[in-house]
């Protein structure tokens, strides 16, 4: 682990409450594709956001940070950054990293739980680049899924790699798959063995996932995610 401060760099409004964060680092740093940092708010008050970017990108992190007022762990960094334009944050942490395997691989993530799974999916395509995988990503609306038209140009330009949006209810504007994510990939995919599975989402949605999962033959240690240490 590293503790250093790091520079704002820019911000990009995603959503009208998500931000993209690019921080410059003032030491250098080493990270794996899924990891994450904690920004230093105080000597007993660290607060973890993934780091989006691939560990090959380490002169910047990304970060993509939901905040609201009603939501004060994320909106108070997001005010730290603004006066100070800097933050102190320990970089890296979590065992849910991508690991080198030659099962598919199947990214669940709920929200802006998509900043883990969207590491992991660009590392695996670059150092893994015939290694299938599937990113399903939730959201209350497609405009939630704010890095959606990217990725599915990113599908186009990779044949081993499929992106399924899920959005919670139906819109006019929208025409995929309604529902809760996971449940989604469980329509999409009915037999869980020998397949790796990564979800980023709350302790609540990685218990229910859990749960659901592993009675369709996935293995204990095929998934992966830094909720699975608690629940």
């Amino acid at each position: 682990m590293t503790l250093t401060k790091a520079e704002l760099v820019s911000k990009e409004s995603l959503t009208p409450y998500v931000f993209k964060v690019i921080l410059k680092p003032e030491k250098e740093i080493e990270f794996k594709a899924g990891q994450y940092l904690q920004v230093v708010m105080g000597e007993n008050d660290k607060r973890p956001f993934s780091i989006a970017n691939i560990p090959s990108q380490n002169e910047l992190l990304e970060l993509h940070i939901g905040a609201t007022p009603e939501n004060p762990y994320a909106f108070e960094v997001m005010q730290r950054l603004e006066n100070e334009k800097c933050l102190e944050v320990e970089v890296a942490l979590g065992n849910a990293y991508r690991q080198d395997n030659e099962l598919e691989a199947i990214l669940i993530a709920g929200g802006t739980g998509y900043s883990y799974t969207k590491s992991i999916l660009l590392d695996m395509l670059y150092q893994e680049p015939t290694r299938k995988v599937t990113l399903f990503w939730g959201g209350k609306s497609i405009h939630d899924l704010y890095e959606a038209d990217a990725l599915q140009t990113l599908a186009n330009q990779h044949a081993n790699f499929t992106f399924v949006p899920v959005v919670e209810s139906e819109s006019d504007d929208y025409q995929g798959s309604i529902g809760i994510v996971h449940r989604i990939a469980m329509e999409h995919i009915d037999d869980f063995t020998n397949k790796q599975v990564y979800v980023a989402g709350r302790f609540e949605m990685a218990k229910v996932v859990k749960e659901d999962l592993l009675p369709l033959g996935l293995a204990p240690e095929n998934l992966i995610g830094d909720a699975f240490a608690f629940v």
